[in-house]
């Protein structure tokens, strides 16, 4: 068995993106794993130019007895945010144009997930959104 895990684009727009993120754990735990391949994202409709990478605008998400890492993709990952455990709130970093990707080489421009103490049971609701860079 798997954990049960679905990601959702709710909006795909020039400008951001809009992602739900949920899991239900059965104990196995997710680690690394890709949540938002920039190269999937929509491309900007006026020159057809590819999104090349996103920020975090905000964040929106409850967490039920695990915690969850949100990591910009690199040859060596960096934390993007931390998501405590047992917990619920938003943040929003939209007054400063958002948190911006801090990796150093070989960044996609992808963010990956990994959650920390996940039991049986245990879930995550997540809604990221994102600003778009080209």
């Amino acid at each position: 068995m798997a954990d049960a895990v679905t990601s959702t684009t709710l909006s795909d727009s020039d400008r951001s993106v809009v992602i739900q993120l949920t899991n239900t754990s059965d104990g196995s735990g997710e680690a690394a794993v890709n949540k938002v391949d920039v190269s999937g994202l929509a491309a900007r409709t006026s020159d057809g130019k590819a999104c090349t990478g996103v920020r975090l605008a905000k964040i929106v998400y409850s967490t039920f007895g695990m915690s969850v890492k949100l990591l910009w993709d690199a040859t060596t990952n960096t934390i993007c945010w931390d998501l405590n455990s047992d917990y619920t709130t938003d943040e929003d970093f939209t007054e400063f144009g958002g948190i911006r990707n801090t990796s150093g080489s070989g960044k996609p421009g992808d963010i990956l997930l990994t959650t920390t103490g996940a039991s049986s049971g245990d879930s995550y609701v997540i809604v990221l959104t994102l600003f778009k860079e080209f």
